[in-house]
């Protein structure tokens, strides 16, 4: 009876902001009915084991509620671990709370997994739908127990939303679906079986009888994985401050720094210090993802269309070539809208705070973008450095240049949707909005010529630079590039305005 109290508590309490119910519905539809024809698309491009369209449509369920069911559950144990900590020695059992936990994100898992369900019926229809309902329960619940098991032992948001996204890409990019179902390392991914089995693929190293066995092994394995990993942390963990709110109560203005401006960075650069593994992940992420999406690219013609010395011109080249130039932004954008998303967010009470003790807005705001302008510098260095290992830009400086003014756009997007969507919704569009832009709309591989859609959207003058860049050898994009100029100075001052609004001390009650 308890746990069942516990539970509508820890559901009330995700849905007291509308926008993260509304997402629970509108990310599996989005994704399902916008994604899933670009997604089986790439598969062909890719060779992958799903030739057929219906396959990579039918796995797209299953990519979108792990999608969600990872990242609501990351911040139903990462976000609660004090209040959880401070029940568990009010006497409440360790196990019980733990068990209120994992069912509230079983059940965030299973309305994920119907929107998506119902998005895939509507789109294209389930011929099995045993099987396919089955296999995107389990794609939810293994992301539950990883979106937990990060939750547990990484409680900066930055680190852990990356490590759940980039598992997650991972998976869907190099899994049985869009690649070969017969590749040793994937055997390795979270949901390689329950694709197998839920798409019914062949593969060399099981059967279909055997696929099911595998899935449902994974699925248990990381449920009790989960299960021991979050009640040991519960039951154990220390009791210490959020990180940037204990900060954000010892900052106070340095004597040594003779502005405003100087103080207010110092100490948001302190504040980015502290977070070592997000350096890391600032490496890791994008040198995996760049030469993962080289390696598994098959050897083949694309052609793209382009514009050299005033001419439009359609040219071949070959397809890892394309495909590596093009992960770089990809990487960048999502890096750089998480860390402007919660560069805001977790700053905003300290910097309320500041505020009050006298230091200007626009101080603190300089401050916050120049740290995030740090982040997106590093971000985009550790890029290129990774994509001139498999491929080599006609313009560097052009394609260098276009990277960091993609890097720059999503980091202030991501700035401006801490208000707008808090936390959890926040990093569901951070991540999609990206996603869609550069990984889908503006991929010269699904779309060798600009459509309608991709200039409207952030990425386009960007992406015509940066593949201009890359591609050519003179300069033919002035007009993208004063159109992504445009967007820049329209964030910043979005963002301007926004962070003086929540920033502005308010009036004494």
């Amino acid at each position: 009876m308890t746990t069942t109290v516990f539970v509508r508590r820890f559901f009330t309490d995700y849905t007291r902001n509308p926008v993260n119910l509304l997402l629970l519905v509108l990310v599996p539809v989005v994704f399902v009915v916008v994604v899933a024809g670009s997604m089986a698309n790439a598969a062909r491009l890719l060779g992958g084991s799903a030739a057929t369209s219906v396959g990579v449509q039918t796995a797209t369920a299953g990519w979108a509620a792990a999608f969600l069911a990872g990242i609501a559950m990351y911040f139903q144990t990462a976000a609660t671990r004090d209040t959880d900590r401070r029940l568990v020695i009010a006497g409440l059992p360790t196990r019980r709370l733990v068990l209120a936990r994992l069912l509230t994100g079983l059940a965030l898992a299973t309305f994920a997994s119907a929107a998506a369900l119902v998005a895939l019926e509507v789109r294209s229809g389930v011929d099995h739908p045993a099987r396919v309902i089955i296999g995107t329960l389990m794609f939810a619940v293994i992301y539950t127990a990883i979106g937990a098991t990060v939750g547990a032992l990484t409680r900066n948001p930055v680190n852990g939303t990356v490590i759940v996204l980039f598992i997650w890409i991972l998976d869907v990019f190099f899994g049985s679906a869009m690649g070969s179902a017969d590749r040793i390392p994937t055997r390795a991914l979270p949901t390689h079986f329950v694709t197998l089995w839920m798409l019914d693929l062949p593969s060399s190293h099981t059967s279909h009888l055997d696929n099911l066995g595998w899935a449902l092994a994974w699925t248990l394995a990381a449920v009790v994985a989960a299960w021991a990993i979050v009640v040991s942390r519960t039951r154990t963990a220390r009791s210490h401050t959020h990180p940037g709110h204990g900060h954000a109560r010892r900052r106070h203005l340095p004597a040594a720094h003779p502005t405003q401006l100087g103080a207010a960075f110092a100490a948001a650069w302190r504040d980015a210090r502290r977070n070592p593994t997000q350096w890391v992940l600032f490496v890791i992420v994008p040198v995996v993802f760049i030469l993962g999406a080289y390696a598994v690219t098959p050897n083949k013609p694309i052609t793209v269309v382009l514009d050299e010395h005033g001419r439009r011109l359609a040219r071949s080249f070959a397809m890892p070539l394309v495909h590596g130039a093009t992960m770089a932004p990809i990487a960048i954008a999502s890096l750089a809208a998480l860390v402007g998303l919660f560069g805001v967010l977790d700053s905003r009470n300290g910097d309320r705070r500041a505020a009050l003790a006298g230091l200007k807005p626009n101080a603190l705001l300089s401050a916050r973008l120049g740290v995030l302008a740090v982040s997106a510098i590093a971000a985009t260095a550790v890029a290129l450095g990774a994509t001139a290992l498999v491929f080599h830009a006609t313009q560097w400086p052009t394609y260098a240049a276009a990277n960091l003014l993609l890097a720059l756009t999503y980091g202030l997007i991501g700035a401006l949707l801490a208000p707008i969507f808090g936390r959890v919704g926040g990093v569901f569009v951070a991540f999609l909005l990206p996603f869609l832009d550069l990984g889908v709309v503006q991929s010269p591989m699904l779309h060798p010529t600009p459509t309608a859609l991709s200039k409207l959207l952030p990425g386009y003058g960007g992406s015509r630079v940066l593949l201009d860049g890359a591609l050519t050898r003179g300069f033919d994009e002035t007009v993208p590039l004063l159109i992504a100029l445009v967007w820049l100075i329209g964030l910043t001052t979005a963002v301007t305005l926004t962070y003086r609004h929540a920033v502005r001390p308010a009036t004494a009650t």
